[in-house]
Parts: structure tokens; sequence; C-alpha cells
């Protein structure tokens, strides 16, 4: 059978295709593939393992039902019409729990980068401005104590509140359609209501996927409502929210700062004002990137599409809520 890759993946996920003797094809070129060159590598294939943000729509599956399986490399899956996909028939798997630490650690990283003005301050080394010591100048916030407020504490959002807990004593709370009960004895998370959430969060994380309910929620409005002096993290997709309002908010001093892994769109243009505010911490969606994390992706996903084109039961499958 033949298998279409749309990224170059870590040789421990090629190792698993290469066992099961399939014929595979992997996209290298550094840049985007068309979507023409992308129609004609699926119509050629039996499977995929999809990496990137090229859309997986019904008119895709009109032109490619006759594939067996289509294998993320990803946890998110915003860009697949599952529908379409199920009524072709084909399977959509994806690499959830295996990346939850290193995403997690991510947010980690920029809610403390952000809290001290980490970016900002390294800024200033290289553009000659580490001179005259001031006492009152360019003071972060301290995060020992404070409120963590969680919107879509899933396994990702449960890693990010065990550090948090762990190393500054934060209390947790958290907004999701259910109980994390989990969350909830071992470490005394609340759930409470959306408006609750934003009004008593210190530092505002967002772990949830992308959907047409949360598309861009975080906006003016929503923003108005937080701590003036509140971190908004988001690691998940940054469809979630307004890149522009959240600009807005951030020079009339509405919210205190922003960490983002994730824009809107992406990559972010270079002349981003956003990339120069000093209470900003920006980085290129690097949340799954450390060798341990993308290898385990690389496995799940040649386990998926492996599964699949035998049609068996992926590991971790997509289905139609």
């Amino acid at each position: 059978m033949k298998v279409f890759i749309t990224r170059k993946i870590p040789q421990a996920g090629l190792a698993l295709l290469e066992k099961e003797g399939l014929e595979i094809t992997q996209w290298e070129e550094k840049r985007e593939l068309t979507e023409a060159e992308f129609i004609e590598h699926c119509k050629v294939a039996d499977g995929i393992i999809l990496s990137g943000r090229r859309m997986v729509n019904a008119a895709f599956f009109e032109q490619c039902s006759h594939l067996k399986v289509v294998s993320l490399l990803s946890i998110g899956y915003d860009n697949v019409d599952i529908e379409a996909a199920t009524k072709a028939g084909v399977a959509i798997g994806n690499t959830p729990d295996v990346l939850s630490k290193s995403t997690a650690e991510t947010a980690f990283l920029l809610m403390v980068a952000t809290a001290r003005k980490a970016f900002y301050h390294h800024k200033r080394i290289g553009n000659g401005q580490w001179g005259f010591f001031e006492p009152t100048a360019g003071l972060g916030t301290s995060l020992f104590g404070k409120t963590l407020g969680i919107f879509g504490l899933g396994n990702i959002g449960l890693e990010m509140a065990r550090m948090c807990k762990g190393a500054y004593g934060m209390d947790v709370i958290y907004h999701n359609r259910g109980h994390n009960e989990k969350a909830e004895q071992e470490l005394g998370a609340r759930r409470v209501g959306f408006d609750t959430l934003l009004a008593q969060s210190d530092v505002l994380s967002v772990h949830a996927n992308l959907n047409d309910e949360n598309k861009g929620l975080f906006d003016a409005g929503t923003f108005a409502k937080m701590k003036n002096s509140a971190l908004f993290i988001n690691t998940a997709r940054g469809g979630i929210h307004n890149e522009a309002h959240l600009k807005t908010a951030l020079e009339n001093g509405t919210i205190w700062g922003a960490g983002l892994d994730v824009t809107n769109p992406e990559p972010m243009d270079k002349s981003n004002p956003l990339l120069n505010m000093e209470n900003v911490s920006i980085l290129p969606h690097i949340g799954t990137a450390v060798k341990e994390t993308r290898d385990a992706m690389a496995v799940l996903a040649a386990q998926n599409l492996i599964a699949g084109l035998k049609g068996e039961e992926l590991r971790a499958q997509v289905t139609l809520l």
C-alpha cells in the first residue's frame, strides 16, 4: 500500500511504516504543498500522515474518498471536516496524550517569561540598553499564590495546573463543559462559570480545541471582564483569540500581559506590533518541539495509519461528537 506524508517526520515513526513494507512518499521541500500538489499525491495514496495546516474538507474527500485513513501529526483537528470524512468512510487519527507535558511546559514557560518580561529584557541587551540601573523600571509581577484559570481543562491543562500548583502554590479554577474529577481531587481545582473564570484568574491559560463555539471567544468584551493585572496565555489555537483586540487590551492596560505559542494567522508577520511589546512573549508554535515528544507523536501517527490501512480501529481516532 502507498502512503503520503506531508512533512519529514522522525525516524521513530518511519521505521514502523517501513517495517510494514509500505511504499512511502515523504514531502521534504521546505515550502507548503499547493492544493493541486496535495490532491495529486493523495489520489495515488491509500493513507496519509498529515502535518501542517492543510485543510481536509468536503471538497477534498470528494476527490480522495478512496483513502482509508488520514493520520494527523497533531492533537488538534480543526483543519479536518470530520463529518465529511465519516461520510466518505475515511478514518481520522490524531496524537493526544503523548504531547501533554511538553505543551503544558511551553505554556508554563510563556507564563513565567511574560510575568518577568524576560523576552523584553533579553532584547534590551541586544539593543545596548543594559546600562543605568533603575529600581522602578521594567518590573514584572510575582506568580506565587496567584490564581490560575484554565479554559479547557483536559490532559494538557491538567499538566499545566500541576506545574503551577507545585512551583507557585497557585489556586486552580477552570471552565469546562463537565467536571474534571482528577484535577479536583488531586489539586483542589474548582469548576466555575466562564465569567467567574475571567473575573478571578490572575493567569488565564487556554487549552481547548478550536471549534465554532470558541472561535474568536477572547475578544474585547472578554478581555474587559478580566483583571487589569491578568496574564493571558494561549498555546491551543490562535483562532480562539482576536489578535487585534488582544493588542488593544494590552495597550490600554485592560490586561497586564500575554504569552502566545499560537497566533492568527500563522506564521505571524515579523512587523506585528505584539512582537515588540514589553509585556508580551511570543513563540513560533513550538509547544511539542522536543525530541521525545515528536518521536512519540510520529510513532502514534504511524500506528494510527497502519491500523487504518488494515481496517482496524485506530489507537487514537477522532469521531463525530
